[in-house]
């Protein structure tokens, strides 16, 4: 076997020999003067590299994806509007998007509230006065309506946002800067958030984070699926900069579908309220009061006159210093409302905000003194709504 190897190696070695011994006369004769002519100097080697094509079915979804959106923008832009000013004319300070025939138009709160005055800028480039028919700074959505002439608009077709699944296509149209239409595409990139307004005191319930690019002038306009349906408003983004970081948030379309129609009907919308404060349960929380569970909301105050005070849902007695933060214990701990788990103090914020309205009657779980209780509270209205 030794042999056969080195017998190999030295065959091996004459070859490479015998080629560059040949490349190297080639070379000699190439760039010698010769009795039949002058000097010939040798041609440069040229290697192409040729990229293997991609195969057929790689480029055909590729075609396919770029198409969807490519049929998204064309089916929605009609619909998005540019929400201006008289004194800024012709510069969007925001988005909306037609609902209906009759004129409506969904944007956020803080785009409609921003002057007295408002106009819309159809996709035709005709301009139109809008009135404020209703706003909730609850949810940051508000309610406009134009007149154009009957059959002149484009509607938006509302989706749902209930089966939405984190790393589906979201698409964005809207007017960041100013720059009409504009089209950024992206996922979704988390679902149930949470998110407080620098302009109101209350959280904004299920929001949907995106990574598709929001800017300054995106607000109001809509978030699509790949189909072309709306399955938010987009409403904030989270940047250091003011500009796309990434990180952008948007109005779940069933919230839309719930609160647009009290808008358009009663100018407002009523938020359904428990009366509690609290805070999620931690492990360090859980270590120091020996709580009797891992996950739950600790109740810290119930509010006078609330569904909460009424139902005798008792709130902490002492403050408690953990982990560098005052914490008030020896209240209720909620683990469950309508039969739905409470780990955390924004599912108590979502289940009412996606589940409830103002008037329904819901059951909290509860525990106390180390048993488990059930108690009844009729919702009201959240009074900084009233």
């Amino acid at each position: 076997m030794r042999k056969r190897i080195g017998l190999f190696l030295l065959l091996g070695l004459l070859v490479w020999s015998g080629l560059a011994c040949n490349v190297s006369d080639l070379a000699d004769r190439l760039s010698t003067p010769t009795a039949q002519g002058p000097v010939v100097e040798a041609s440069p080697v040229v290697v192409v590299l040729t990229p293997t094509p991609l195969p057929p079915e790689v480029i055909s979804q590729a075609d396919v994806e770029e198409q969807l959106v490519i049929n998204v923008a064309a089916q929605v832009s009609p619909a998005v509007v540019c929400v201006t000013v008289p004194d800024q004319f012709g510069v969007c300070i925001g988005s909306g998007f037609v609902i209906d025939q009759e004129g409506h138009v969904v944007t956020n709160n803080h785009v409609a509230v921003a002057s007295d005055e408002l106009l819309v800028t159809l996709a035709d480039e005709h301009t139109v006065p809008a009135r404020l028919v209703g706003t909730d700074p609850g949810t940051d959505l508000a309610v406009l309506q134009i007149e154009v002439p009957a059959g002149g608009l484009v509607v938006a077709e509302l989706g749902d946002s209930a089966n939405l699944q984190v790393g589906q296509r979201a698409i964005a149209i809207g007017n960041p800067f100013g720059l009409e239409r504009t089209v950024t595409t992206g996922i979704v990139s988390s679902l149930g958030r949470t998110l407080t307004r620098d302009d109101s005191d209350f959280q904004i319930a299920e929001v949907i984070q995106t990574d598709a690019a929001i800017n300054p002038g995106n607000s109001g306009g809509p978030l699509l699926d790949s189909q072309g349906r709306v399955i938010g408003v987009n409403t904030a983004i989270r940047s250091t900069t003011g500009t796309n970081s990434g990180i952008g948030f948007a109005i779940p379309v069933d919230v839309v579908k719930r609160v647009v129609p009290e808008l358009i009907g009663e100018g407002r919308y009523r938020h359904p309220w428990v009366g509690v404060s609290g805070s999620t349960i931690t492990p360090e929380m859980v270590d120091t009061l020996e709580l009797p569970v891992d996950t739950g909301v600790l109740v810290y105050t119930v509010e006078p006159d609330s569904p909460a005070e009424e139902a005798g849902l008792r709130g902490g007695d002492r403050e408690v210093i953990i982990a560098g933060r005052p914490v008030i214990a020896g209240g209720d701990i909620l683990v469950a409302i309508g039969g739905q788990e409470v780990k955390r103090f924004e599912d108590l914020i979502n289940y009412l905000s996606s589940r409830t309205s103002v008037g329904d009657r819901v059951t909290l779980t509860l525990l106390r003194e180390g048993s488990e209780i059930e108690v009844e509270v009729t919702l009201q209205e959240r009074p900084g709504d009233r």
